[in-house]
């Protein structure tokens, strides 16, 4: 006989986010960098990779398709061209430009559990934007949606609640930290601001899921100048965003972060004033960050994450 199934009746699994990239950004003598590390589904990060073509500063970037992930935008020269990750982390040359606004600094959630957005960023005129551009199951890259929330760019992005996704923080201006959040529903709609985040105002900062249904967002810089900090914010499977937990490891920003182990996460590399980071923080299937891992790979930041198989 089968056997009986009660409805509504879930079963723990992830399937998803086993394998994560850290890729591109800034390192030590102004230069955008190409460097890839690969981490382990036990959180360990490798040594530097192959390299994702010229170098991006700034790029954003999301799984799709359930098992892959995409890189975009970023600079030198404002880029909206984008680089596919395979489902063993191989990074593609450049596809064709995308049809979005060339930006810098914008951020990316998947949602729906196979599709993912990149949204907001700083493009140069005029200066910050809310446009957002929806990625495929096929990791396409689609035109821009109309602008919804508050301008802003270096901000954070995860997933929640298994198909959702949030932006929260950034900056909308030299020395404007934002607070603001915005949820991402799982048909990639973007819902205006909501009330004013109890958390540290700041930019520069980086999300990623974890437990399956929740994310957290850490670290970043409360200031326009160089004030980083090592907090951390729970988003609950509702998408509610927590007030700060106690700052873990050192502070820094301009970092990034992804899953791994289909239920942890983890952050890694940075800047803290006057030099580069290559250290990482690994984060429970709880959501409790770990203190400083000894650094691996080009010590760098501006960078970004995403998971893959």
């Amino acid at each position: 006989m089968f056997p009986i199934i009660p409805a509504n009746t879930a079963t723990a699994s992830f399937p998803e986010n086993d394998e994560g990239i850290f890729a591109g950004g800034f390192k030590s003598g102004g230069a955008s960098t190409n460097e890839t590390n690969l981490v382990s589904n036990a959180g360990v990060v490798a040594s530097d990779g192959a390299g994702i073509g010229a170098g991006r500063r700034g790029p954003g970037g999301c799984e799709y398709g359930g098992d892959k992930g995409i890189i975009g935008f970023g600079e030198p020269g404002y880029l909206n061209s984008t680089q596919l990750v395979s489902n063993t982390g191989v990074v593609s040359s450049n596809q064709a430009a995308s049809t979005g606004t060339a930006r810098t600094d914008p951020s990316g959630v998947e949602y729906g559990g196979d599709k993912g957005i990149f949204g907001f960023g700083y493009d140069g005129d005029p200066f910050y934007t809310a446009v957002s551009n929806l990625i495929s199951n096929t990791g396409v890259v689609a035109s821009d949606a109309a602008a919804v929330g508050t301008p802003k760019s270096g901000l954070a992005g995860c997933e929640y609640g298994g198909d959702k996704g949030i932006f929260s923080f950034g900056s909308g201006g030299p020395g404007v930290p934002q607070n603001t959040s915005n949820l991402v529903s799982n048909t990639g709609v973007i819902a205006s601001d909501q009330a004013a985040l109890t958390g540290t105002q700041r930019h520069d900062t980086f999300g990623c899921s974890y437990g399956g249904d929740k994310g957290i967002v850490g670290f970043g810089n409360a200031l326009s100048g160089d004030s980083p900090t090592a907090v951390s914010n729970l988003v609950s499977n509702t998408g509610v965003v927590s007030t700060d937990v106690a700052a873990v490891g050192t502070a820094r920003r301009a970092l990034a972060g992804c899953e791994y182990g289909g239920d942890k996460g983890i952050f890694g590399f940075g800047k803290l004033n006057p030099g580069f980071l290559a250290i990482s923080n690994l984060v429970s299937n709880t959501g409790v960050v770990a203190t400083d891992t000894v650094g691996v790979g080009t010590a760098r930041a501006y960078l970004t994450a995403c998971s893959f198989n």
